[in-house]
């Protein structure tokens, strides 16, 4: 390891040199942008031009970058603008949902180049999932060289661990308890792979918008669950645990929970879905979002999830309006609109790393 003169990892600095040129290139091409020159690239970063000059010269070299024509000029030579290629590598995203399974490839911007899904059954054996998911991944990539695919990021119901990439006791499937997904999987198909909760992949997926530095993504399809995004940054607790939005109590004498409980907002809710009250499902995301507000000052809320986007404008203006009722109004919105949003968001947890984006780390253990 090389040390500077001040105790700083000059690989480090180098990688996160040049991870800060790739995103600002992926800004700058998303949905058919112009590109950056070589100066723009030193001002936006405060990198000297001799430094750009030579991580776009290694990057080149990678096939991570290309010319992009010629910018206009400015009263001197017109400047070369460069664009990320956006095909130079791939990240997988897998959701595996209780009864479906959806697997995106996606490039460096995220968009999704290839896409297969279908009913699945998540509570089988788990070396039969396994060996389902592993051969739906390499339908995905057919074709893809294994040098240009940086990962493939899962997403699944939780609770989980997502610093140790282990399954808990997941809520209506306790065999999966204690399972390392992570490991099994990556051994399977030979890529890292990272893991996360359908809920904090889903929000990656989600365009952060003006003003909405803090949110909640809620999500009603096979079960209610939230992500959580906090001054900006997903907050996923110290064990993974946060975001467990279905398993709060409502109804002291409630039905049983799949998770054990009484009168949890999910088993509420799935029960009027279930009944074809629409109105009363959305109505009990509503209380629930109160509380959120109350307990986390959110600035929004995005709905999503199968059963939200049969019918998103009915959910949008119930849930906005028991928000109203109970004092917290915040604006709501149905979405995401893409199709497969959470597996591209589990493409993100892959694709972030790459672009410099920071990755949560488990608290520090104290030894005393």
């Amino acid at each position: 390891m090389t040390i500077g003169p001040n105790g700083a990892n000059l690989l480090a600095l180098r990688s996160h040199n040049t991870a800060l040129v790739l995103d600002l290139l992926r800004a700058a091409t998303a949905q058919g942008g112009p590109g950056l020159g070589r100066r723009a690239l030193a001002e936006r970063t405060g990198l000297t031009p001799q430094a750009v000059s030579k991580i776009v010269a290694r990057l080149r070299d990678e096939g991570l970058v290309a010319e992009a024509g010629r910018g206009a000029s400015t009263g001197g030579k017109p400047h070369t603008l460069l664009r990320l290629a956006a095909g130079a590598r791939y990240a997988v995203g897998v959701h595996l949902d209780r009864d479906e399974l959806t697997v995106v490839l996606a490039d460096l911007t995220g968009e999704p180049v290839a896409l297969r899904g279908g009913p699945f059954d998540f509570g089988d054996a788990p070396d039969r999932v396994l060996d389902g998911v592993a051969g739906r991944v390499r339908e995905v990539t057919a074709g893809t060289g294994r040098e240009r695919l940086l990962g493939v990021g899962v997403a699944c119901p939780g609770p989980l661990d997502h610093f140790e990439g282990v399954l808990r006791r997941v809520v209506r499937l306790p065999q999966w308890d204690g399972f390392p997904l992570r490991d099994a999987l990556a051994a399977r198909l030979g890529l890292p792979v990272v893991l996360d909760k359908d809920t904090n992949a889903a929000v990656l997926a989600v365009p952060v918008g003006t003003g909405s530095g803090s949110f909640a993504y809620l999500h009603l399809g096979t079960g209610l669950g939230a992500g959580l995004v906090l001054d900006g940054e997903p907050y996923r607790g110290a064990r993974t645990g946060a975001g467990e939005f279905g398993h709060q109590t409502v109804q002291l004498d409630g039905p049983v929970c799949g998770c054990g409980n009484r009168g949890c907002l999910e088993v509420l809710c799935l029960a009027a879905v279930a009944a074809g009250d629409h109105v009363r499902a959305a109505r009990l995301m509503g209380i629930g979002a109160a509380d959120l507000v109350r307990l986390l000052d959110l600035d929004r809320f995005v709905l999503g999830g199968r059963v939200v986007e049969a019918r998103p404008e009915l959910f949008a203006a119930e849930v906005a309006g028991e928000l109203e009722r109970r004092g917290t109004p915040v604006p709501v919105e149905a979405g995401p609109a893409r199709p497969a949003a959470v597996a591209v968001g589990a493409a993100a947890l892959v694709l972030g790393p790459f672009f410099g984006a920071r990755t949560p780390r488990p608290p520090a253990v104290s030894a005393g």
